[in-house]
């Protein structure tokens, strides 16, 4: 990204960190704080600090394994969404948001953060989700934000249209859009998946988020954001997951193509692409258990990053002050960095 591309004090995305909370520390929310083990205390003097290689949980990791979809609240350890952390700064102040896969995970992160900063927030997740949900809508209620629940299945193109249009009318507009919700199952072969299965990880990755921008789009104003979740392994895939790979690859082309479309209408449209974030999707198939027991320990950072970590990605991602900002990928990897 050029010098002028992202001027100004708010020029804080960095490719491949995964220490980027640091921009977004330092309240504490106490009975938040109690409901999530996995949590630091790694600030320094009021806050100002954060030492990205201690206070966060390393490998190896306890064996675990849930159905699909997992709940954050049955992982151990917990993850780290920014519950009791994340402080904002009024940057998203009067916005109105929809986020996939809100429940947990990046998406609980995103709401959580986008709330503390002053927006009003909708989320999506599967029926099954309800508990993490719960205590999703909480968060935001208690950030004295609006919360908009709407279970259901995105892989259906009529519900993605009813879910747009409901988050509008319950929002009363819609100007930041994340399409995060995302299956992803590992598999040793592709002789293991069958058509079922990859047509499952396509309409939940790919097809949900075409629907659902699509819908959105023409209701959504000049200065407005759409912001797709991509992954690393878009770049650089791994053998166990042929088919989550091809969708995040699909993600980051349809992000550049459409922020060249979107910019006449000065809608913004970029991707984050994720490293190994200790999120539900790990522990319900989306890795083997020797991977899960190692997760984020190739990274240089020797961890996986928690999901309140990139937060602040999507946050700067959504602000106004990114105006210039646009068809672009910012990763976070623990350094391995994205091309």
């Amino acid at each position: 990204m050029g010098a002028d591309t992202f001027s100004g004090a708010r020029r804080r995305l960095v490719q491949g960190a995964a220490g980027f909370a640091a921009a977004a520390v330092g309240v504490t929310h106490a009975a938040d704080t109690a409901a999530v083990g996995g949590s630091s205390n790694n600030t320094g003097a009021h806050g100002g600090l954060k030492d990205p290689r201690a206070g966060f949980p390393k490998p190896p990791f306890p064996e675990q394994s849930q159905e699909w979809p997992a709940l954050a609240s049955r992982m151990s350890p917990r993850p780290d969404h920014g519950e009791a952390t994340y402080r904002g700064t009024g940057r998203l102040t009067g916005r109105k948001a929809l986020i996939t896969g809100g429940d947990s995970g990046i998406g609980r992160a995103v709401a959580i953060a986008y709330a503390r900063e002053g927006a009003d927030v909708a989320i999506n997740y599967l029926p099954q989700e309800e508990p993490d949900a719960t205590e999703v809508v909480r968060l935001i209620e208690s950030a004295g934000r609006k919360a908009v629940r709407i279970p259901g299945d995105i892989r259906d193109e009529k519900f993605c249209e009813r879910l747009v249009a409901t988050a509008i009318k319950e929002l009363g507009g819609l100007d930041i859009l994340v399409n995060n919700a995302g299956r992803q199952q590992s598999h040793e072969s592709i002789l293991d998946i069958s058509t079922e299965q990859f047509d499952w990880t396509f309409r939940t990755n790919v097809y949900a988020m075409f629907w659902i921008t699509k819908a959105a789009i023409p209701r959504m104003p000049p200065g407005a954001a759409i912001i797709n979740t991509s992954s690393v392994n878009a770049t650089d895939p791994s053998e166990n997951l042929l088919d989550y790979a091809a969708t995040k690859a699909t993600i980051t082309n349809f992000t550049k193509g459409l922020a060249k479309q979107m910019a006449g209408r000065g809608i913004r449209v970029n991707a984050v692409a994720p490293g190994p974030f200790w999120t539900p999707l790990q522990v319900c198939g989306g890795q083997t258990m020797e991977k899960l027991k190692a997760f984020g320990g190739d990274t240089p950072m020797k961890r996986p990053g928690q999901p309140g970590e990139i937060a602040p990605l999507y946050v700067d991602l959504a602000a106004a002050e990114a105006s210039y900002v646009t068809g672009q990928v910012f990763g976070a990897s623990g350094g391995k960095g994205i091309p």
